[in-house]
């Protein structure tokens, strides 16, 4: 359950919070306000606290590959994915550097779009993985949709 609630909060509660809190103290562009924040949240704290979990070789990762008692291949790979999410967090926080936001998000934003993709597919999710596949789908769109519309921008001036 505590897995549910984190996600929860750093993928839709704190990016709609942090977004509606700067709109009304700042105002700006809310397709750009909203898009730093889910690159903050979820990208940056999401992947950076996935792999710290992944890369302490803790955390449910080895289930996810349908193993119980994680050898030492599926340990490696955990810890590999988790020092990836470590480096994509670490970008994703960046985003509150202006004009960062794009760049430091965009990567993590399409690796959760691609996995949330690959995961819809698979029969027989628990809560926990329902819940990080809608997650996914929802960080990577909302970082495409942020990308695309900052392209656009610059190109049309």
């Amino acid at each position: 359950m505590g897995y549910i609630i984190v996600v929860l909060a750093q993928t839709v509660v704190l990016p709609v919070v942090s977004g509606v809190v700067e709109l009304i103290a700042v105002g700006g562009d809310p397709i750009l306000v909203f898009g730093k924040w889910w690159v903050f949240w979820g990208v940056g704290t999401r992947l950076l606290v996935a792999g710290a979990v992944q890369a302490s070789g803790k955390g449910l990762t080895a289930q996810v590959l349908g193993v119980d008692a994680p050898g030492v291949q599926e340990v490696q790979v955990t810890r590999e994915l988790g020092t990836a999410n470590i480096a994509m967090g670490v970008a994703g926080l960046f985003a509150l550097v202006p004009g960062w936001a794009v760049p430091a998000g965009v990567a993590g934003g399409v690796f959760l779009l691609i996995a949330g993709c690959l995961h819809v597919a698979k029969k027989g999710k628990n809560a926990q993985e329902v819940v990080a596949t809608l997650t996914d789908l929802l960080v990577g769109v909302v970082v495409v949709v942020l990308t695309v519309y900052v392209l656009v921008s610059a190109m049309t001036g």
